[in-house]
């Protein structure tokens, strides 16, 4: 039986993190294990994860000093599944964003693929109660993702991923320097350019209802430049081949 880690980053979201850790271990999946990597949250969320931890074995938590970006915390967390022996990784969100009951669904396609991505937009444009604004950009972030590097995915910002542990191994994780946006566009354009098996899983996608998004303009304009630098990559790597 194959070990499944769901990492969980997480910034104060203490108003979500009870009721998330509640449907995923509702779900009842055998060898599943959570790992909620929080960033020194000031409303008390790892402290919270903490005395679960104590309770649940399925709950662990990995403290990082402050907040250190998205993209590091999904690093330390990869990191600490590999070490761990884990065999199928996934990313979620701590916000309800990502419903628990797609795991299932994702673990089925793990089976035949490496790469398993949450798709918003595979089945049209699966998002509810996000403003129209933050709508366009996303769908705008995606369109010029594919353009720029080719990526044969709809959904290249999707955060709602299971990665089986050979797409981890064979990709450097120390290289992986980018965050939120541009940190997902990055994973899942390194896999598919190393020939892994990568599948859209559709889900639905629900904005939070409590607390506050990390989206900033930082990020954004992050993912604007990184994918000139991941294409721009892969084309000196073909000159050189």
């Amino acid at each position: 039986m194959e070990k499944v880690v769901i990492i969980i980053p997480t910034y104060n979201e203490i108003e979500n993190i009870e009721s998330l850790l509640a449907k995923i271990i509702a779900l009842n999946l055998p060898n599943l294990t959570v790992l909620i990597v929080d960033d020194n949250s000031p409303d008390g969320t790892g402290d919270w994860v903490e005395s679960r931890t104590k309770e649940d074995m399925r709950i662990k938590l990995l403290r990082r000093p402050r907040k250190l970006g998205l993209g590091k915390a999904y690093v330390a967390g990869f990191k600490y599944a590999l070490e761990n022996g884990y065999d199928l990784v996934f990313e979620m969100d701590g916000d309800h964003s990502h419903s628990p009951g797609e795991v299932p669904g994702m673990l089925e396609k793990a089976k035949t693929h490496d790469l398993v991505i949450g798709s918003r937009y595979l089945t049209g444009v699966n998002v509810i109660n996000w403003p129209f604004s933050r709508l366009l950009i996303s769908l705008g972030a995606n369109l010029y993702t594919r353009l720029i590097t080719r990526l044969p995915v709809q959904d290249c910002t999707s955060g709602f991923k299971c990665f089986r542990r050979s797409v981890l191994e064979g990709l450097n994780l120390d290289n992986i320097s980018s965050d939120g946006y541009s940190f997902q566009i990055e994973m899942t354009y390194k896999a598919w350019r190393r020939d892994f098996r990568i599948i859209e899983h559709p889900i639905i996608f629900v904005d939070r209802a409590k607390g506050t998004s990390k989206l900033n303009i930082r990020v954004m304009w992050e993912a604007v430049w990184v994918v000139w630098k991941l294409r721009l990559l892969s084309l000196i790597h073909q000159l050189k081949s």
